[in-house]
């Protein structure tokens, strides 16, 4: 029988928490009872049932007994107390009863509208009249109760009756109807700031998100009039030494439109593989190399596991353009630049490595000119991901490291085609 009771009490328990957590599933919820238990529950709204669910976790199964116990314990140590301050008027066992009859339809009203505020708020009239009559019929309980316990005389019962009732009026209102309505108060108004807080948060976050896109915008659009022109102008000059330097114009032309298509297209993602990205840049180093020749060399290492890893598009162009604007070009000596990705401990760790100027002396972080990309870099990166981080250092043997850290993140479409 116990365990036939423990099974009903789990099955119930476990349902709430799906409803809670699944609403649109009330529906399906077998039995009449329960099903409009269940659609009450749907009715809340989402914070209040993010709230009831937390509740029930932590007071389901042995949570909920130890709780009711020690709930019983307390009641009942304020009943002893009545009896003692009263000893002529109260009986132990009725203060008993008393107490803990009371005090537990006090928890359970508290319940009520402690999970079920927003209700009590939008139907105030239907919810008070509710706990009247609630009252009422405790009152009407205890004044029968005192009237059939009397033995004297009719005008001794009447007052007997109007005097008992008179209290349990009192003791309702005091105890059950003013706490409940206090409780119900409080919890709307904390309701109330905390929506203004989500909504305030929603709205900075909109207007981040507009700013990094503008940010974004204005970047996109530094595909700088001097980088086409002076490629244009490389184009021109091979073309003009004839066959000699025919083979090398087409071969920078083709790479010129094949960085040109592969910008327009991030332009109109957020979000892009990182094998994308990688290509992108790699035109665009092609593109830079002849337009200077031995002066440029540069590198990328991709491994498989990471080419399907979605990144903010068009940040490791903006550390590349930053690496050969900063780094590579003020050297007489020129130098490389290396593109290397790694998959470490759930984070995915991009690296753009230098070997050229190296950072200004004194100075950390941002490289001077180079601010507002690497600045819009970290903005993006910190919309997109809390924890991840932009960090730009001297490397070991000169040069700058610019290292992004964040969480690896798979793009869904490309996992359901692989498998």
């Amino acid at each position: 029988m116990l365990n036939k009771y423990r099974d009903w009490y789990r099955s119930i328990d476990d349902e709430s928490l799906l409803v809670l957590k699944h609403p649109e599933m009330a529906a399906q919820v077998k039995g009449r009872v329960r099903r409009l238990v269940a659609r009450n529950l749907s009715t809340l709204t989402p914070i209040e049932r993010q709230q009831l669910h937390d509740f029930l976790l932590k007071y389901r199964g042995a949570g909920f007994y130890i709780a009711a116990f020690k709930l019983m314990l307390l009641f009942s140590a304020i009943g002893v107390a009545l009896h003692l301050l009263l000893p002529q008027k109260l009986e132990l066992l009725k203060a008993l009863a008393f107490s803990n009859g009371m005090g537990f339809a006090l928890a359970w009203g508290m319940i009520g509208v402690w999970f079920n505020y927003r209700s009590s708020v939008r139907h105030k009239l239907k919810k008070l009249l509710l706990i009247v009559s609630m009252c009422a019929a405790g009152v009407a309980t205890g004044v029968l109760l005192a009237g059939l316990s009397d033995t004297g005389s009719m005008g001794m019962a009447f007052e007997r009756l109007l005097r008992v009732g008179g209290v349990a009026l009192l003791v309702a209102v005091v105890f059950y109807m003013v706490p409940l309505a206090i409780v119900t108060s409080w919890r709307n108004r904390q309701y109330e700031a905390l929506t203004r807080q989500l909504q305030q948060d929603a709205e900075r976050d909109r207007l981040a998100r507009e700013l990094s896109e503008s940010q974004l915008r204005l970047l996109r659009a530094q595909i700088e009039p001097h980088f086409l022109f002076n490629t244009l102008g490389a184009v021109q000059q091979l073309a003009e030494q004839g066959a000699p330097g025919a083979a090398r114009a087409a071969a920078l032309t083709a790479d010129l439109i094949a960085f040109l298509r592969a910008s327009l297209a991030e332009m109109r993602s957020e979000q892009v593989p990182l094998q994308s990205e990688f290509e992108m840049v790699a035109a665009y180093l092609r593109v830079m190399q002849a337009r200077m020749g031995a002066r440029l060399r540069y590198a990328l290492d991709l491994p498989a596991e990471c080419a399907h890893a979605v990144i903010p598009s068009m940040i490791l162009l903006t550390l590349a353009e930053n690496a050969i604007k900063h780094g590579i070009e003020p050297s007489l000596r020129g130098g490389e630049v290396i593109l290397s990705a790694r998959h470490v401990d759930g984070m995915l760790r991009l690296r753009v490595r230098d070997t050229g100027m190296g950072l200004p002396q004194g100075e950390t972080g941002l490289v001077p000119e180079g601010g507002l990309g690497l600045e819009n870099v970290r903005s993006r990166l910190q919309l997109c991901h809390p924890c991840a981080s932009l960090d730009v250092r001297d490397g070991e043997d000169g040069g700058v490291i610019a290292e992004i850290l964040l969480p690896i993140t798979i793009a869904s479409s490309l996992t359901e085609s692989a498998a």
